[in-house]
């Protein structure tokens, strides 16, 4: 089972808060870094295998777009936890495992699921206002969320069934995720055949 800390209503108000600060600043940082690239820079790749700009871009909307039904029913007060949510005796240390994977600072690079993949497909050069819009829904989203919500509340992910986790951590993971695939689009345009 997992452990079930006292609830602190302050903690949840940081979360929020931290997260939606990190939020708005990764997406002007797009906006200032990226904007004025053309559609051509922004689908240009170091290697075939390798993310373009604007999938880096594309893998954050499709991604955190999943978490979306969960801040909703959240916010509606539906905070009621499955069978496998309630008994999981892997939710902390998940949540652990997911902070540590995706913090920036660890350069380690990941596989991402099948289900958060980015398109193939050339995009246009509207993604990093998309990206922008995305950012600032989610935000919503999340200053929706009650103050008397519980943070330790376990939910179940969206691109991976049997995984659970905090909704505590998700408000911290979620943050780090977008910048480390900020930073990874932005080793694309610091590449020196990035065109110019």
């Amino acid at each position: 089972m997992a452990s079930q800390a006292v609830h602190d209503p302050g903690r949840l108000s940081l979360r929020v808060s931290t997260l939606t600060s990190s939020l708005a600043r990764v997406a002007e940082d797009a906006k200032q870094t990226f904007g004025s690239l053309t559609a051509d820079q922004l689908n240009w790749t170091p290697a075939p295998k390798r993310w373009s700009i604007a999938q880096c871009c594309d893998h954050v909307i499709r991604t955190h777009s999943k978490y979306f039904p969960i801040f909703v029913r959240l916010a509606g007060g539906d905070a009621r936890m499955s069978w496998w949510e309630r008994t999981s005796p892997f939710s902390g240390w998940l949540g652990r495992v997911f902070i540590s994977m995706l913090d920036p600072e660890n350069p380690r690079k990941r596989k991402t699921t099948p289900n958060a993949m980015p398109s193939a497909s050339h995009l246009g050069a509207d993604i990093i206002d998309r990206y922008a819009a995305h950012q600032a829904e989610m935000i919503a989203l999340v200053q929706r969320l009650p103050a008397t919500l519980d943070p330790s509340v376990i939910v179940t992910s969206p691109l991976l069934s049997v995984v659970t986790y905090s909704l505590d951590d998700v408000l911290v993971f979620l943050g780090l995720h977008a910048r480390r695939h900020f930073d990874q689009a932005r080793r694309v345009m610091e590449n020196e055949q990035f065109p110019r």
